[in-house]
């Protein structure tokens, strides 16, 4: 029987993209999209959470193995992996506090420590946390399980800020926003460039779920009342449309380098 092989990691070439303008752009997006899309699912579309948790996990598993088969970054495939981590991140998170009754302290803080010991294996193991070198199968599945775990401790810090804490939609957005410029400006003042990435990363969560809740609840809740169907069509069309040039880019530069 023929059987399906992941290619060996002596032959790849690093499997993340450069982190640009359009990088972070794009992860604030599926961000939002893992927030809204969820929701979308469950409640206006009538799969309810637990359809909506199996379809999202299979389709991420899926996912995740169409990832780990390709020998270098693709972008279509890469972004449609990190749209349903977050998704998934999302529904974990949500799991843990509506369905088994978690509070978002204890949450936050359990997903907190998980991730820091993920970095911690991760690091005893590689030696590295940088996503620049993400060029074997086991830095690979690192990383994933890093991103899965930086999406539900985003929701459930997001949720934190937003619910217990009473900061609502538009202030949590500031509150947000406000850590990332000073995480940015720490960066551009010579802090490590790879614990900037990931606080970067971690806090691009709450920030896209505070804005697809913004845009997404009812005028009386604090929200500007746009609804999950459309916010999720709005963010998945740039999405679609950026993975797109940089997918086209990549093209170019493989013709590129076979011309040469």
């Amino acid at each position: 029987m023929n059987t399906l092989k992941i290619p060996e990691s002596t032959h790849w070439l690093n499997k993340v993209p450069s982190v640009t303008l359009a990088f972070w752009v794009i992860k604030i997006m599926c961000t939002t999209v893992g927030e809204t899309g969820a929701d979308y699912l469950a409640v206006d579309a009538g799969l309810g959470q637990n359809v909506t948790r199996a379809v999202m996990a299979a389709l991420l598993v899926t996912a995740l193995f169409v990832q780990l088969r390709t020998q270098r970054y693709t972008p279509w495939i890469y972004w449609l992996t990190v749209v349903l981590v977050s998704m998934v991140g999302t529904q974990i998170t949500d799991l843990f506090t509506d369905g088994l009754g978690v509070s978002l302290y204890l949450s936050t803080s359990v997903f907190a420590v998980a991730l820091a010991a993920i970095f911690a294996v991760w690091y005893g193991v590689e030696r590295s946390l940088s996503i620049h070198e993400i060029f074997t199968r086991r830095r690979e599945l690192f990383y994933w399980l890093a991103i899965l775990c930086t999406f539900a401790l985003g929701t459930a810090a997001g949720d934190l800020a937003t619910e217990a804490l009473h900061l609502g939609f538009t202030w949590g957005l500031v509150a947000f926003s406000t850590l990332i410029a000073a995480t940015y400006t720490a960066w551009r003042l010579g802090a490590n460039a790879v614990l900037t990435f990931w606080i970067g990363y971690i806090l691009t969560r709450p920030l896209g779920a505070s804005l697809g809740d913004l845009l997404t609840q009812a005028k009386t809740y604090g929200g500007l009342g746009m609804g999950a169907m459309w916010t999720s069509a709005l963010f998945l069309t740039v999405i679609v449309l950026l993975v797109a040039v940089a997918q086209f880019n990549v093209g170019n530069t493989k013709n590129v380098q076979a011309v040469e």
